[in-house]
């Protein structure tokens, strides 16, 4: 039964995802954010929130949501929360925002998140001399803390996910995201941002046969290429969060969150870190999944495990073909199932896996 503090999802806008060092490379992270929320408020006619909270990995720091809010315009009293989840950190963002909302201490919060590997500072250890590093520990090193890649190839090893199938699951998101583009199905959830109207990633022309060229990128006779796997990017995406009150008050439509969940596993298979959390909300087969396409072959690991077809899997394609703003892309996966779902009718899952071994999955169904 739904309650008045059921959360509800009642707009949602993305910025176009630029590749590292391309289009968007000379902006930070509040100026990718804050027109995105000013869309996102436009679109559900709210002048303004109880707070942002927007996901972000890489930095600068100094809570980024406050920054990107005092940006967009909100007013000084709205505060700002930024989560890091590693790659999760879009989702666990809005899953934190409807928390807040079902506990009733909030009614309208903004919620998402915001990376740009463009402008991302550098980073040194305090050594003599300084140690510069490209991520930080996911785990203690005697546990074990792959890179993204290495792990990436043990998990489609240990699942038995054959080069020629994740090849051919790249192949499928590219095409499908070039469709959709040239389809006008991304208009609707763009928001031009810094004179960008479009995602740079996608391209035309991939074959099964032209990625089986492209040699391994992570581990000698490993499966993951750069052809099958995301690429590094820029983006922003945010919802709004919504009491179920506040949305049948204004007759929004919307996606309802029916459940979520957080998960953890082994590090050394990181990639996995989304199953468990999957297996808890999955009470039903939903019409239309958005999982982060981190590596072919991890994606189809972990739908394997939890019993998806991934022919219903980024019916538009995937960060292989739109990329992966790190701190954005959760909320990019609801982005997308929302301007296919409400209004409409119909369920979708969104689901990803992130660094140090965790997942977070969040059942949603459509609300007119």
């Amino acid at each position: 039964m739904t309650g008045e503090r059921t959360p509800v999802v009642v707009a949602a806008r993305r910025s176009p995802i630029g590749t590292t060092g391309g289009a968007l490379r000379a902006l930070g992270v509040d100026e990718l954010a804050a027109p995105v929320l000013r869309a996102v408020l436009a679109d559900a006619g709210v002048a303004t929130v109880d707070d942002v909270v927007l996901g972000n990995v890489f930095g600068p720091g100094g809570n980024p949501a406050r920054v990107a809010a005092l940006r967009a315009g909100l007013g000084q009293d709205v505060p700002g929360l930024t989560v890091d989840r590693q790659c999760a950190s879009g989702l666990a963002a809005i899953t934190t925002a409807a928390a807040l909302i079902r506990a009733g201490e909030s009614e309208a919060i903004l919620a998402g998140g915001v990376e740009s590997a463009s402008t991302a500072p550098l980073r040194s250890w305090r050594t003599e001399p300084p140690t510069e590093y490209t991520r930080a520990p996911f785990a203690p090193a005697e546990l074990g803390d792959p890179d993204m890649g290495p792990a990436a190839d043990r998990v489609a090893a240990e699942a038995g996910v054959s080069r020629h199938r994740q090849d051919a699951f790249a192949v499928r998101s590219h095409t499908r995201a070039v469709e959709a583009q040239r389809a006008g199905r991304f208009d609707a959830e763009l928001v031009p941002v810094g004179g960008v109207t479009a995602d740079e990633r996608p391209r035309a022309g991939f074959t099964v046969e032209r990625l089986a060229r492209f040699r391994p990128a992570f581990t000698p006779g490993g499966t993951a290429t750069a052809a099958n796997s995301c690429g590094v990017n820029d983006g922003a995406a945010a919802v709004l969060v919504v009491s179920e009150r506040v949305r049948r008050e204004r007759g929004l439509a919307g996606l309802r969150l029916v459940a979520s969940a957080t998960s953890a596993v082994d590090p050394n298979l990181l990639g996995l870190g989304a199953v468990p959390a999957m297996k808890s909300v999955l009470d039903r087969t939903p019409d239309v999944v958005e999982f982060n396409e981190a590596f072919a072959g991890q994606t189809l690991a972990c739908l394997d495990a939890a019993g998806i077809d991934d022919a219903i899997v980024s019916p538009d394609g995937g960060a292989i073909a739109l990329g992966h703003p790190w701190g954005a892309s959760g909320a990019v996966l609801v982005v997308r199932l929302f301007h296919r779902l409400a209004g409409t009718g119909g369920s979708g899952l969104s689901a990803l896996s992130a660094g140090g071994g965790v997942g977070v999955a969040a059942m949603w169904e459509a609300v007119s």
